[in-house]
């Protein structure tokens, strides 16, 4: 997990995700996943440079099966922008940074 990353859990996903205000980027992930590796610098990337703008947090589906569960992720890496608590974007499979961005920048508005 980089500096600017939260580890996201079965246990802390409601308080990190749901409840918080703005715009947060949640990646589903797991260590095998080769995509998920690929992205995860560009995910530490837009971390830092949104910081002060949107949250960045990693959910190892793995070890939360409850939370992957609950929003029916199928396939990895899925990032989903939530804004106020509520699902506003997915994106499945990985993308270009310029992508993420783009998609970040909508969803602060």
């Amino acid at each position: 997990m980089g500096q600017h990353t939260i580890e996201l859990t079965d246990a802390n996903f409601e308080s990190e995700v749901l409840q918080a205000d703005g715009v947060v980027l949640v990646d589903f992930w797991a260590a095998w996943c080769m995509p998920c590796r690929a992205i995860a610098p560009v995910v530490e990337e837009l971390a830092a440079e949104y910081a002060g703008k949107a949250k960045v947090g990693k959910l190892n589906v793995d070890e939360n099966p409850r939370t992957a569960s609950a929003y029916g992720i199928m396939s990895i890496p899925t990032l989903m922008i939530f804004k106020d608590g509520k699902v506003a974007d997915q994106i499945v499979g990985a993308q270009p940074k310029a992508v993420l961005s783009q998609r970040l920048d909508e969803a602060i508005g």
